[in-house]
């Protein structure tokens, strides 16, 4: 065994899932070895570097070694080498090498998800050569779980995955394949970009968003695929709304409707122009926007890209929120931006439905905060946005503070500016922990 329980509480993570190995040092640094060798890395670890991570002594390695030791691991390095933070030790059966349940939940929880990342490490290792269907189907079961899931947990606790994949997914392509796979896994790559640059934004870091998306643009040029050569012109659009460049979000939603033929796309992208022209003042062009929108449902079939779920499609409730939103910046649509706000903040009580979304929820209660504002409702207002102030700040990703700025920007330029000022400094307080300033 490397290590027993005998010398004293683990001081990293490293060390921790070291103990619970049957095997020393030694071994562990030949299964380091094979699985370098697997991966087509050209790395080598010695026992004594692997004793210094593990104590904390050395935190210093190359590229290649981090991703031969998240693959043997199942975690990121900077996980790997973090402090123990003094969980139950598992036990582990001296006589088969398995590891034994605490008796603490969580604990067997983590061991749980250890062995499964390890396993499919595994076997992502084990079809190197020629990629058989059980691979393929579990990096896409990854992709799909990570679109289904993103819209309704914490990035923070997505994010390590997410990195993990697209690593996985990169590496695959590095091998040459045959072209169905080579295809399939180029569509992968592109979700996975597409889903990393919302991460980014999310981050309020439109650079890097934009960089992913157009990784993962060409990504979908290589597959072919014109419903995610849709949806990633729609994750481009999305960024630069948010990041104040409304013309280009017109360009690109523009961009992405001669791709647009079948998948919910054909209708996320007129959404996302009505936004940006509602932003510019441009009231006709923002509806006409909304009533392509609604067409688009007498033709749309849906298609991988939407079989993905989650983020990679769009769904009517998420329709009515951006319609909310995009006529909310129109004072001479308040009474629709009410009915519109009001239709998806209802929609959205429902947190079991697949289309419930925590990002969206709070856009549709700003859109309402907003509306009424300007109808002169400030008690009606205060109410609408008080859950998305109490929003943690794990939570407070860059679209949400965005939607709180836009309610303290409308009732500061509104006749109830001195009655709200208690509200303007609760919005204020919110912003001012934002999910990009926590430390990762």
């Amino acid at each position: 065994m490397a290590g027993n329980a005998n010398q004293g509480d683990p001081r990293t993570v490293l060390e921790f899932l070291l103990r619970q190995q049957p095997r020393t040092y030694d071994e562990i640094v030949r299964d380091f070895g094979r699985l370098a060798e697997q991966l087509g890395e050209d790395v080598t670890l010695s026992t004594r570097h692997l004793r210094r991570l593990a104590s904390g002594e050395r935190t210093s390695t190359t590229p290649v070694m981090r991703r031969v030791l998240q693959a043997l691991f199942g975690k990121p390095l900077n996980e790997l080498l973090a402090p123990w933070d003094g969980g139950v030790l598992s036990a582990v059966d001296e006589s088969t090498g398995l590891v034994l349940t605490t008796g603490k939940p969580t604990a067997d929880k983590e061991l749980i998800e250890m062995a499964a990342r390890r396993a499919k490490s595994f076997a992502l290792a084990a079809g190197q050569t020629d990629l058989t269907s059980d691979v393929m189907e579990q990096v896409h079961a990854d992709v799909q779980r990570l679109a289904t899931d993103y819209p309704q947990r914490p990035l923070s606790e997505l994010l390590p995955d997410l990195i993990t994949t697209q690593d996985t997914v990169f590496a695959l392509l590095e091998q040459q394949r045959r072209p169905a796979q080579a295809r399939q896994l180029y569509f992968l790559a592109g979700a996975t970009g597409g889903l990393l640059a919302k991460a980014s934004h999310d981050l309020a870091d439109p650079h890097a968003a934009l960089t992913q998306a157009r990784t993962a643009f060409v990504c979908a040029d290589n597959a072919d695929h014109d419903g995610l050569r849709a949806w990633i012109r729609g994750i481009q659009s999305l960024v630069s709304y948010w990041a104040g460049r409304t013309r280009e979000s017109v360009r690109y939603a523009q961009s992405g409707a001669e791709f647009a033929n079948t998948n919910t796309s054909s209708v996320w992208l007129p959404m996302n122009e009505a936004r940006a022209w509602a932003a510019l003042g441009n009231a006709n062009a923002a509806r006409a926007a909304i009533d392509r929108a609604e067409h688009a449902w007498d033709s749309l079939q849906e298609d991988e890209v939407d079989e993905l779920g989650g983020l990679c499609s769009f769904g009517r409730t998420r329709q009515i929120y951006y319609a909310a939103e995009a006529l909310s910046w129109l004072p001479s649509q308040t009474t629709i931006t009410s009915d519109y706000a009001a239709r998806a903040v209802d929609a959205y009580e429902d947190s079991s439905s697949p289309e419930w979304a925590f990002g969206d929820q709070a856009g549709s209660r700003s859109a309402l905060a907003i509306a009424r504002i300007q109808a002169g409702e400030l008690e009606g207002a205060t109410e609408a946005v008080a859950p998305v102030l109490e929003l943690a700040p794990e939570q407070r990703i860059n679209g949400i503070v965005h939607c709180a700025e836009r309610v303290h920007r409308a009732l500061r330029d509104s006749p109830l500016a001195e009655a709200g000022v208690d509200l303007q400094e609760q919005i204020e307080l919110f912003t001012r922990t934002p999910l990009k300033s926590l430390p990762r």
